[in-house]
């Protein structure tokens, strides 16, 4: 996950645009409620590591992300997978690290955005910043060049209405080999990285109204979905 933007008004739904930037070749599963252990959550699904980027918990309305920290500390040897922070997130709120040990886990950046709350996780080792966000529109980013994404895009997003004016936002040429830009596409050694999968959220306590797409930045529709509790 590389780019997120957050809006919320506290008590209001909270609505969320994720983008995620990724080798092309990792395969992975469009939404839905993948994990047994974890019944209230729907989010894609990894395949690799079996987790998710993304997690929106129906019953409470929580959406929790994780970015990658690429300038920080490489995963230790055993470590968990970081794909497991966002639906402990989800599902324990700011209580999600009495459930997971992050010793080893490579950097990263989780958020969780509910109907009341903002709050971020900036993770490194063993050391741990947290910073809680005022009600407004928020966009973070995996850091360095990329934060050059909210000098350029924050502004608008503030100014569109969400979500649909969010998605329109996205649909203003293809993917770039900039860090600045919203959707990307980077080939290095034979590999691609790339914007592989984009997702509007709109959640309160009991209802999310998720809307994805393979290809944001086209004008092909996206796959609308609705949950509610129970």
């Amino acid at each position: 996950m590389c780019t997120v933007v957050v809006r919320w008004s506290g008590g209001g739904p909270v609505r969320v645009l994720a983008l995620r930037d990724e080798l092309t070749s990792r395969p992975f599963d469009d939404p839905a409620r993948w994990w047994p252990e974890f019944p209230d959550a729907v989010g894609g699904r990894d395949r690799a590591a079996g987790g998710t980027w993304c997690a929106t918990d129906v019953r409470s309305g929580a959406t929790a992300l994780v970015l990658n920290r690429p300038q920080g500390q490489g995963a230790a040897p055993g470590a968990p997978s970081r794909g497991i922070l966002p639906l402990l997130a989800a599902a324990y709120g700011a209580d999600w690290r009495e459930h997971v040990g992050v010793e080893g886990m490579a950097a990263f950046l989780l958020v969780l955005a509910t109907p009341d709350r903002l709050v971020t996780w900036d993770v490194d080792g063993d050391a741990v910043r947290q910073v809680e966000h005022p009600p407004g529109t928020v966009m973070v980013t995996s850091g360095n060049p990329e934060d050059r994404k909210a000098e350029r895009h924050l502004a608008a997003f503030q100014a569109a209405d969400a979500p649909e004016g969010w998605r329109g936002l996205l649909q203003t040429g293809p993917p770039a080999d900039d860090p600045a830009a919203l959707v990307v596409r980077h080939e290095r050694d034979g590999q691609v990285f790339a914007t592989v999968f984009g997702e509007l959220i709109e959640a309160a306590p009991g209802r999310v109204r998720l809307s994805y797409s393979r290809e944001p930045w086209t004008a092909r529709p996206w796959t609308d979905l609705s949950i509610t509790d129970g």
